[in-house]
């Protein structure tokens, strides 16, 4: 979501704690991630994946191709290759989760934080483990870190996700639709032409997507932006237009690249602003893995943490689908600019 030049993210609300189990929730066993041994960054164009990203990388790609939206992962927030479990909603699930489910999901975390809690106290106070506590140790250690750098606080880092499969599927048929001509849109700007991809994190390249703090359109722009990226629009508000946000879009990241000087913040920037990311390097230093893993600055929470990573693994599901979606992907065809405009 594009606030501003120079702005931030929006703060990730935290969740209440309580000791609450659902008397029945149908679920499936957790993905068990590979140990996180010294990986090597690798290149794929000229966007660096830098290896203490992969396993973030893993679980967008999962998120946006594996799971389905009836089913829900329990996981630690800055390790997310530490998967508590992936639960199976009951029933029907449709786009948006009804206040039953919604409910059932909230319990359901409410039930991994009080057992990791319960857990650190054991361990604390020498208490006698349980085989679930046994079962939890290792899922913790299950990603090759040791227990001691990773229940500290655990609790508190528990988060939900749901997959997104059938979203980020229809977003790649419409994606068929403008594909080429955001390609050249960047081309033309002297960009890689991925940045295309970016859409897929930003809106499921839904045109009149609305977000609560006020990002519009395909590219999320919001009216501050759009005057100094998207100058010149008239009445209608051109932030709906797909193929001009795009051009706006493009000169914010260039725009961004020059200022920040590599692809990985460039890119969080989108989410995070300029500003922003120029904070974390001066603290922190260019190093973008670093900045992830160590950077608390304002604002800079999970979205922020996880945006390059959701445009690696949505960049590499949508360059090439076929393993994930094996049923196929029919893309739609391809648009002319000024062909369409989403009604507001």
């Amino acid at each position: 979501m594009l606030l501003n030049a120079c702005g931030g993210g929006t703060p990730v609300k935290r969740d209440r704690v309580a000791s609450v189990r659902p008397n029945y929730i149908p679920q499936r066993p957790a993905y068990q991630p590979q140990s996180p041994a010294y990986r090597p960054t690798s290149y794929s164009g000229i966007f660096p994946k830098p290896g203490p990203l992969e396993p973030a990388v893993e679980f967008w790609r999962k998120t946006y191709a594996v799971w389905q939206r009836s089913e829900v992962a329990f996981h630690d927030d800055r390790y997310l290759d530490v998967i508590y479990e992936v639960m199976t909603l009951p029933g029907y699930v449709a786009e948006g989760l009804t206040a039953e489910q919604k409910d059932l999901v909230s319990r359901r975390r409410d039930y991994w934080k009080a057992q990791l809690a319960g857990l650190e106290s054991k361990l604390r106070y020498g208490a006698a483990l349980s085989p679930a506590d046994k079962q939890l140790i290792a899922k913790l250690e299950a990603s090759g870190r040791s227990l001691a750098n990773v229940l500290p606080g655990a609790d508190s880092r528990v988060r939900s996700q749901r997959g997104t499969r059938e979203r980020f599927k229809r977003g790649l048929e419409i994606s068929g639709r403008y594909d080429l001509q955001f390609r050249k849109i960047f081309r033309d700007a002297g960009l890689p032409e991925d940045l295309a991809y970016l859409p897929h994190v930003e809106s499921s390249f839904q045109p009149a997507a609305r977000s609560s703090a006020g990002a519009v359109g395909m590219w999320q722009f919001t009216k501050a932006a759009a005057k100094t990226f998207m100058p010149g629009g008239g009445v209608v508000d051109q932030r709906f237009d797909p193929f001009v946000s795009a051009t706006g879009a493009a000169r914010y990241l260039s725009y961004a690249y020059g200022k920040l000087g590599d692809w990985p913040a460039a890119v969080t920037s989108y989410n995070h602003g300029i500003g922003g990311m120029k904070r974390a390097q001066n603290q922190v230093g260019k190093d973008f893995a670093q900045i992830v893993e160590t950077y608390d600055g304002p604002a800079f929470g999970f979205a922020s943490r996880n945006y390059y990573a959701q445009f690696l693994a949505a960049r590499e599901i949508a360059s090439n689908p076929e393993p994930y979606f094996p049923e196929g992907v029919r893309y739609e065809a391809p648009l002319a600019p000024g062909q369409y405009l989403a009604e507001e």
